[in-house]
């Protein structure tokens, strides 16, 4: 399981690095190349959402042995709501991708770009915490 957290975590941190990089190279375009550029990265995000099913199913394995003590371990709640967080920004960007997709493309990457971030320092920082939890 903890081969297949590790996967599911570079497949994840993969996608949100490689949409920053991305972002980068599109803001060196062209308005209209941009978005093109940009809907056709959104392919990307199929990447994360397997990513993140695969850290969830190995992570809820892996923590059944904490959850006695869970109430002793803030360090592991901490995470547990960073992950809840994670799961809500990564909802977000769906939902902005699919509107992008459907016309609105320029608003919504505009938002993306903001989530994206957010997405990605959340991750970090969910990184950070489980191995100070778990050494």
């Amino acid at each position: 399981m903890l081969i297949l957290h590790f996967i599911g975590l570079a497949m994840g941190l993969g996608t949100g690095f490689g949409n920053a990089f991305l972002g980068a190279a599109a803001a060196k375009m062209s308005k209209d190349d941009a978005i093109r550029f940009r809907l056709n990265t959104l392919v990307l995000s199929y990447m994360g959402h397997v990513g993140i099913a695969l850290l969830l199913i190995s992570g809820f394995y892996m923590i059944t042995p904490y959850w006695q003590s869970l109430s002793s371990m803030p360090l592991l709640m901490v995470k547990l709501a960073l992950v809840l967080v994670l799961i809500i920004l990564i909802s977000l960007l769906s939902i902005a991708g699919k509107k992008a997709k459907n016309g609105d493309a320029e608003n919504q990457f505009k938002k993306m770009a903001i989530l994206g971030k957010l997405t990605l320092l959340v991750a970090i920082a969910i990184v950070v915490v489980a191995v100070n939890v778990f050494h």
